[in-house]
């Protein structure tokens, strides 16, 4: 940011306001040219699809690569803490027609109607009533089983995890939110909270590590984490692993660390409209 403001003083001189503009464009500028340094570099060949959406990153481009991978055409899927809907890792696969279901605490921006293409419910979840609330709304969209899962709650995330993998929800892949401060292989989780609310600071979900180690102990992967912010690893289920031979296997290879820029501006602004009309041709 130093080189940013020593840049700056040299754009055309104006109203404060302009300068400060102008000035957060240069940082778009190089937190886009830094990432895509970061993609093309990587030694894990998942990394160099990154593309961003509707997902707060690149996650986008990630996950459109694993499936196709994974050769799954009108899939399902099922994001469980995805804000007030505009930018989540799943509309994506919205877009693509697949059917799915959402749950989370807030209230949607958008306008929506449940149906069996796409359900939300509002609810907190909790370890007591996760499993309950995924099998409701599996059975609400008929899904016998569902082959993408993003779980994002800023908190709870590993004791959710391990609660949904052992009792048999199995998605083809699984994208989580860890802890990027803590390297591999350093194990860290905070205890199981019920009302645990971020604070905006360190004391968060669990690191890479502790995430690998449950996913492994139900023969999952870990096949990529996204590039840009070092913030959500993609994990993939036993039985799809052989379209994946070009993953490093070193799991220092793989992590990425904390980057949490986010552009100020991506492109256009995104809409209720878009969003609407998204699920309105459905």
């Amino acid at each position: 940011m130093k080189l940013l403001y020593a840049i700056a003083k040299w754009l055309p001189r104006g109203p404060a306001r302009q300068q400060a503009r102008l000035v957060r464009e240069l940082r778009d500028m190089v937190l886009l040219q830094q990432t895509q340094q970061l993609q093309q570099n990587h030694p894990n060949p998942l990394n160099r699809c990154g593309k961003k959406c509707f997902s707060q990153a690149d996650e986008d481009g990630i996950t459109l690569e694993i499936v196709r991978r994974l050769q799954i055409a009108n899939g399902t899927y099922a994001e469980f803490g995805v804000g007030n809907g505009m930018e989540n890792n799943t509309l994506i696969l919205a877009s693509l027609g697949w059917r799915g279901f959402w749950i989370g605490g807030e209230e949607l921006q958008f306008r929506y109607q449940n149906s069996e293409k796409f359900l939300y419910r509002k609810s907190w979840i909790t370890r007591d009533n996760i499993v309950e609330l995924a099998q409701a709304a599996s059975a609400g969209i008929g899904a016998a089983g569902i082959d993408v899962a993003s779980l994002d709650l800023d908190g709870n995330d590993i004791h959710l995890v391990r609660h949904l993998l052992e009792r048999d929800f199995r998605p083809k892949l699984f994208i989580v939110e860890y802890n990027a401060k803590f390297p591999p292989p350093v194990k860290f989780e905070i205890p199981y909270d019920q009302g645990h609310q971020w604070q905006s600071d360190d004391y968060f979900g669990a690191s890479l590590a502790s995430f690998v180690e449950a996913f492994s102990a139900h023969g999952y992967r870990l096949v990529c984490c996204n590039s840009q912010t070092g913030a959500n690893a993609f994990f993939v289920r036993p039985d799809q692993l052989a379209a994946f031979q070009d993953v490093p296997q070193d799991l220092d290879q793989i992590y990425v660390g904390p980057r949490y820029f986010l552009y100020e501006r991506y492109g256009h602004p995104p809409s209720v409209r878009v969003i609407e009309e998204i699920f309105r041709r459905r």
